[in-house]
């Protein structure tokens, strides 16, 4: 009789091993895998693109520590008071409130940032301005006033003789993985509000800035309300390989990302093939169309006031609809320019294959200095841009850089949108409601506006401090907006209450 397959475990790896994922693929493993992978080590298989991820033992037994205590942490919250919970969130915001004690945080941030330019690397969202500590400090106060909604009734059904209650509960152990957004790191604890607890991984570029906030406010906070240890977790390690082990672990409830594309993805199959669920926040860029009905004004002030920035709602394309490219466009170029002028830089355009015509040869022609992470370039301020490519996000540093289409109607923007778009942002700008009802109901977005991008924002719009906005990219969300936040983080219980003691079926 055949005997059964046996289970080993993996102590090595040999240059050239063929690796099976996807079912009927392979891959082999490259000489420097196979010299660092030491006894201990994990290999994690991602199974969608069969990239073979090496999770040294150290930084598996660190996440491994870190979620323990917080499922540890998360069970002993069921008897923590809301009270406990809002007086955390007092103490988080009052240090970082706190002068002397945000120097040494401003000190660490001041650091990371240099670094990251010494490297070449952006730091637009790196550097921890007076706005964003005072966004933080705003988004702890609204958890600390906003009321709990753990074992909130959210549906009852009365039978004759018992009833029953569908309660919200708290879901678990919430994994966290950004890059460098060090505003993100308050803005995640918002998930304590209803019971659950978080672990962290920040990018190594903001690494500095994490451990000052956690060793100044974090865990005083924690320990002044009382609230158990383990209910936060800082996974101190540069390498993203914490973040691997972190995404994969069985305790995990959620799993939520935001950063570059790329590395987000990444991270995404990691946590999907772990059989965690995961709220992925890295592709983005918004597409404002302007349509037959658009007001020329209006639509010059959206795409200003839609170029600020770069972050996940900037503009990222605009489209124009024949009938009126020949008056937006200039508006379009015009409202371009002085979002360079107002950040000090020369604007970057790409337009797409077969509309190039419809924008002055100039634009073409002329070099200008992009600012870009690395430093300034000269480049053509305009470029072609073949129609395949509109689903590229520009990731701009000073110099504001968007895409130019000029299409047939709206129905035609939103055919692209949908075919090529990240599937996250989309806005009409047009006094014409049916252009407005058919860009509603066509396009595939959970975030539609008839104005300026820049609106998508759960702090901005919902008086919520998220922890991501969830596009459409990988599928439609079940049950809850796009819009990732502390109190949207739960999960229902159902408790019957029997009145009639000889109640049976």
């Amino acid at each position: 009789m055949a005997s059964g397959p046996t289970a080993g475990r993996l102590e090595r790896l040999e240059p050239g091993q063929l690796i099976v994922f996807g079912g009927d693929r392979t891959t082999t493993v490259p000489p420097d895998l196979a010299a660092a992978f030491a006894p201990g080590d994990r290999l994690v298989v991602v199974q969608e693109t069969g990239a073979l991820l090496h999770v040294p033992a150290a930084d598996h037994d660190l996440a491994d520590r870190a979620v323990a205590a917080a499922h540890r942490a998360f069970l002993d919250m069921a008897g923590v008071g809301d009270a406990a919970i809002s007086e955390f969130y007092e103490q988080f915001s009052r240090r970082l409130d706190d002068d002397g004690v945000f120097g040494p945080i401003a000190a660490a941030n001041a650091e990371d940032v240099e670094r990251a330019k010494a490297m070449g690397r952006s730091s637009t969202r790196l550097a921890l301005s007076s706005t964003m500590r005072a966004d933080m400090v705003t988004g702890l106060r609204t958890w600390r006033d906003l009321p709990s909604s753990r074992d909130a009734v959210v549906e009852r059904i009365d039978h004759e003789g018992w009833r029953v209650e569908q309660r919200r509960s708290p879901l678990g152990v919430v994994g966290f993985v950004f890059e460098g957004r060090p505003n993100v790191f308050a803005d995640a604890t918002g998930v304590l509000r209803n019971g659950n607890t978080v672990v962290f991984r920040i990018g190594s570029d903001a690494l500095r800035t994490a451990v000052a906030i956690e060793e100044g406010a974090l865990v005083p906070a924690l320990a002044a309300a009382g609230l158990p240890d383990g209910a936060v977790r800082l996974l101190a390690a540069p390498s993203r390989a914490a973040g691997f082990a972190l995404f994969s672990h069985p305790l995990l409830a959620l799993a939520v990302a935001r950063g570059s594309g790329p590395a987000v993805a990444q991270l995404g199959a990691v946590a999907r093939q772990a059989g965690v669920p995961v709220s992925l926040h890295g592709t983005g860029g918004a597409w404002l169309v302007a349509g037959a009905g658009a007001d020329a004004d209006r639509f010059e002030r959206a795409v200003y006031q839609s170029l600020d920035r770069k972050v996940c709602n900037t503009l990222n394309v605009c489209c124009i609809v024949n009938d009126r490219a020949q008056e937006l466009i200039p508006r379009f170029l015009v409202a371009l320019e002085a979002a360079g002028e107002r950040r000090g830089a020369a604007p970057k355009l790409h337009v797409v294959e077969g509309s190039e015509a419809r924008v002055p040869p100039v634009w073409f022609e002329r070099s200008v200095g992009v600012q870009r992470a690395e430093g300034p370039v000269m480049e053509p301020q305009a470029e072609g841009l073949a129609v395949d490519e509109l689903g590229r996000e520009w990731e701009w540093e000073g110099s504001p850089e968007v895409t130019l289409a000029v299409v047939e109607d709206v129905d035609a923007a939103v055919g692209l949108f949908n075919r090529h778009s990240p599937r996250l942002v989309g806005t009409l700008l047009s006094d014409d409601q049916r252009e407005q009802e058919c860009f509603w109901s066509g396009l595939d977005a959970p975030f539609v506006g008839d104005g300026f991008t820049r609106w998508v924002d759960g702090q901005y719009a919902l008086d919520r401090p998220e922890l991501g906005l969830s596009n459409w990219q990988h599928g439609r969300l079940l049950a809850r907006s796009g819009v990732l936040s502390g109190d949207s983080v739960f999960t229902l219980r159902t408790r019957a209450f029997q009145h009639d003691p000889d109640l049976h079926r």
